[in-house]
């Protein structure tokens, strides 16, 4: 498995990372060989919220694992927060007791990366600004960063905040582009053409974000995978070709399709099944060229101006 740099936090990470949301659906048996598979297959990194299983997604992942000191060191531990119930809160309060509940549960000393989940649009940043310099100054968060937030939101956040803002959790496969549709069909007057995220790609690059996509296999906004979906045939076979030149799984091709982009992007991996994990780390190995990269895009279903 490669290895990239979250933003510039010199903090050396696995390219892929493992979506720790359905892990309250495993035993703590089964949620131990998903992590220790993770582990032998090169990902280091693993992603949680407070809001996963309620919380107790996050305790299976220590419980699984016995979490102790030399096992920490050998992940790096991401955990968001913000999303309540019914409403969004980036309170200084709120973001503590947070952590505070994601470390009691995690049963480790700190955070490696806080993302903020999704835009509070009643945030006041200096509360979040005080909220990261107490778990900075504390030892109990070492980095921190955003997720669904587009490029003003992130602006207004680092008028306040001292600490970086070193990735960006956003959606984005290979049948969700919206924020590389706009960036190809500028100054046209059709829908790709619609900036709806503030150019939160070439932002993302200027200010050395680390984007994380998440459902990397989704079509829309939650309506089900595409790779196997008969919905999709044309896209299937193509897939398919790919994937028997270069020897790996059809959502490994889905895989290396987003690592082929220069933006050096982390796709977050949800699966909880440790062979289909194997298959996709394999996505690490691909090296897609530029003609592959554009058939899959249009095959998907986009059209170039």
């Amino acid at each position: 498995m490669k290895k990239l740099e979250l933003g510039k936090s010199g903090l050396q990470v696995s390219e892929m990372s493992l979506g720790c949301m359905r892990m309250d659906q495993l035993s703590k048996q089964d949620a131990n060989l998903v992590i220790k598979n993770a582990l032998e297959h090169g990902i280091d990194m693993f992603d949680h919220a407070d809001i996963y299983g309620g919380g107790k997604s996050e305790e299976i992942f220590a419980d699984a694992i016995d979490m102790n000191p030399s096992i920490r060191e050998k992940m790096v531990i991401q955990t968001k927060c913000g999303i309540r119930n019914g409403f969004f809160d980036f309170s200084k309060e709120h973001i503590l007791s947070s952590v505070e509940g994601s470390l009691k549960r995690l049963k480790t000393d700190y955070i490696d990366v806080l993302l903020l989940h999704r835009p509070d649009t009643l945030v006041e940043p200096e509360e979040v600004a005080a909220a990261f310099d107490e778990l900075k100054q504390s030892g109990k968060v070492r980095h921190f960063g955003v997720s669904n937030h587009n490029p003003t939101q992130i602006e207004l956040l680092k008028k306040y905040v001292d600490q970086d803002l070193i990735a960006n959790q956003l959606q984005l496969s290979l049948m969700f582009t919206p924020m590389i549709d706009a960036g190809l069909n500028v100054n046209m007057e059709h829908d790709p053409a619609i900036v709806r995220d503030g150019g939160v790609l070439e932002y993302s690059r200027l200010h050395d974000m680390t984007i994380q996509p998440w459902s990397p296999f989704q079509h829309g906004f939650f309506d089900g995978v595409f790779v196997d979906n008969d919905q999709f045939p044309v896209l299937n076979e193509t897939l398919a070709k790919y994937s028997e030149k270069n020897g790996v799984s059809k959502s490994a091709i889905a895989i290396a399709w987003i690592l082929r982009h220069p933006a050096r992007m982390q796709p977050i991996l949800g699966t909880m099944n440790t062979q289909r994990l194997a298959d996709i780390a394999k996505a690490s190995d691909v090296e897609l060229t530029r003609e592959e990269w554009y058939d899959l895009y249009r095959i998907a279903g986009n059209k170039l101006p």
